[in-house]
C-alpha cells in the first residue's frame, strides 16, 4: 500500500525519498532569491560612498596641500646636506614670490639611518604647488642646489598629503622636542573608517600638547596615514602613551583601527637647526 509524504509527515515520520525531495525543493528556493533571509544573515551590506574621502576628511576652512620628502643621504654627507638644505629653505622663506613654506625638517634618530625628512606646506592647494614648481624650474640658483644635493643622496621619495580635519594644524613650536612620525599603510577602502575612529580618539592624545599634525596621502603611495607627535624626551613619550590607556574609549579605538592596517612604521626624529618645529 502506497503511503503519501503528507500522511507520513502527519505521523511524524519522513521516508528517505521524501526527505530528498524536500531538501531539493528547499535548495531551489534558496538559490532562486539573492535576497533570501538565510543569505541576508551573512551578507554585510555597505552603502555606496557619496564623495571622495579626500573631501570628507580634509579641512574645509583651508586649502593647504602638504608634501613630505624622505631623503636617504650618504653617511659622510649628512652635515653638508643639512647646511645646504637650511640655506635653500631660508631663501625660499624670504622670497614672497614662492607660495610654499617648510613646516619642519628632521634627521631620523631611530628608524632608517642617515635620513632627512621634510614637511612642506602649500597655501592655496594644487595651484600653489604648480606655481611654485614652475618658478623653481626657472630659478638658476635652485637648479644648482639640486645638482649639489643629488651628489649627496642615495635615494629619495615624496608624497602629496592633505591634513585631517580633526587634527591640529602644525605650527612652529619651541624646543627641544623629540618628534615621532608614525606611518600607517591602510587596507584600500578603509580611510573613512580610520578617520571616523580617530576623530573620536584624538581627544585622548591632547593633554600634553603632543599632537602636532595628521595627514593622509593623495599622490604617491596611497592609503597612507602620517601622525606627527612631539615629546620632551623618550621618558615623556612613554608616560604620555601609557596614560592614554587609562582613558575610557582609547582601548576601543585601538581595537577597531588595528584591523585596518597593512603595516606601520615609527620614526623618532631630531629637528634640524633650521626647522620651525623645534
Amino acid at each position: 500500500m502506497a503511503v503519501s509524504c503528507r500522511s507520513v509527515q502527519r505521523a511524524g515520520h519522513v521516508p528517505y525519498r521524501c526527505s530528498v525531495y524536500l531538501h531539493q525543493a528547499s535548495r531551489r528556493f534558496s538559490e532562486s532569491s539573492d535576497k533570501g533571509w538565510f543569505r541576508s544573515l551573512f551578507v554585510h551590506k555597505v552603502d555606496a560612498r557619496k564623495d571622495a574621502h579626500s573631501n570628507l576628511l580634509s579641512k574645509k576652512e583651508t586649502s593647504n596641500l602638504y608634501k613630505i620628502q624622505f631623503h636617504n643621504v650618504k653617511p659622510e654627507c649628512l652635515d653638508e646636506y643639512n647646511n645646504l638644505e637650511a640655506e635653500v629653505q631660508r631663501r625660499l622663506h624670504q622670497d614672497q614670490d614662492f607660495p610654499c613654506e617648510v613646516v619642519g625638517s628632521w634627521n631620523t634618530w631611530y628608524g632608517e639611518q642617515d635620513q632627512a625628512v621634510h614637511l612642506w606646506r602649500y597655501r592655496g592647494g594644487y595651484p600653489a604647488l604648480t606655481e611654485c614648481l614652475q618658478k623653481l624650474r626657472a630659478n638658476k640658483e635652485y637648479l644648482e642646489f639640486r645638482k649639489e644635493r643629488a651628489k649627496m643622496l642615495i635615494s629619495r621619495q615624496n608624497q602629496l598629503l592633505l591634513e585631517f580635519s580633526f587634527w591640529n594644524e602644525p605650527l612652529p613650536r619651541k624646543g627641544p622636542n623629540l618628534y615621532e612620525l608614525r606611518t600607517y599603510k591602510l587596507k584600500p577602502g578603509t580611510m573613512l573608517e580610520w578617520g571616523n575612529r580617530w576623530a573620536r580618539a584624538i581627544k585622548h592624545r591632547q593633554e600634553n600638547n603632543e599632537a602636532v599634525g595628521g595627514f593622509f596621502s593623495q599622490i604617491g603611495d596611497l592609503y597612507v596615514v602620517h601622525h606627527l607627535w612631539a615629546y620632551e624626551s623618550l621618558q615623556s613619550r612613554e608616560e604620555t602613551r601609557n596614560s592614554a590607556w587609562q582613558k575610557e574609549g582609547w582601548d576601543v579605538n585601538v581595537y577597531y583601527t588595528v584591523p585596518l592596517v597593512r603595516s606601520m612604521e615609527a620614526r623618532l626624529m631630531i629637528p634640524t637647526k633650521s626647522s620651525p618645529l623645534q
